[in-house]
């Protein structure tokens, strides 16, 4: 039983750490990207060649592939939170369409963004060679289609954002905070200053969150 216990207090910790830390590697890897104060829409030959010998920028993209684990946490929990609310069923629709988002945000970073790393070493003409194949990948051609998947990320944190606001299981100022940064965090490529706005709004939302449930937990420890 003792064994239980302190497997579910771990287990409530790691979830109060998933707050903190996704929405700051989501502001640091949004605010290391090239032209972030000159916005403008990226096409894929643009997005090959900013990402090429950027290793900040593809170090940035590693982080955010291991942070939609933390997003998969993020999405079960309200599933939790609102599991006995009059709007559960929402929070199971929202949560289970964020959890496919989050890989689909996975594969995202590692079928494209991680495959430049893999390409600095080349010569300019080498490189230069690869584009008709990596313009097809970037342009998600074939079974990359999926990878549009990533857009059903903010849909699902948006439906559980307003089922929240509407059953007040967090701060009305939170949830507000969290529905109107996952509605911006997918503004496309290029325009990365929206995203890092957003980013910081869900850090302001999430990190006291996160920090709250860390620290009730601990304390429960403490008392007993």
């Amino acid at each position: 039983m003792r064994a239980n216990e302190r497997l579910m207090s771990t287990r409530r910790v790691g979830t109060g750490l998933a707050f903190v830390v996704f929405p700051i590697v989501f502001v640091f890897a949004f605010a290391v990207h090239p032209g972030l104060l000159a916005p403008h829409l990226l096409g894929p030959s643009e997005l090959i060649l900013r990402a090429r010998g950027d290793g900040l920028l593809q170090f940035a993209h590693a982080l955010v592939l291991l942070d939609a684990a933390l997003l998969v946490v993020v999405a079960l929990h309200f599933v939790k939170l609102l599991d006995h609310s009059c709007v559960a069923w929402a929070g199971f629709l929202g949560g289970a369409l964020a959890v496919l988002g989050s890989l689909a945000l996975a594969a995202d970073k590692g079928a494209l963004c991680l495959t430049m790393s893999a390409l600095d070493e080349l010569s300019d003409a080498e490189f230069n060679a690869m584009m008709p194949g990596l313009l097809a990948m970037f342009s998600k051609r074939g079974w990359l289609v999926l990878l549009w998947g990533i857009l059903l990320l903010p849909i699902g944190f948006g439906i559980q954002a307003i089922a929240l606001l509407k059953c007040k299981s967090i701060a009305r100022w939170q949830s507000w905070l969290f529905l109107v940064g996952v509605m911006l965090i997918g503004t496309p490529d290029g325009v990365e200053i929206v995203n890092l706005t957003a980013s910081i709004l869900l850090a302001i939302a999430f990190v006291p969150y996160g920090v709250r449930l860390i620290r009730d937990e601990l304390g429960g420890l403490a008392s007993t």
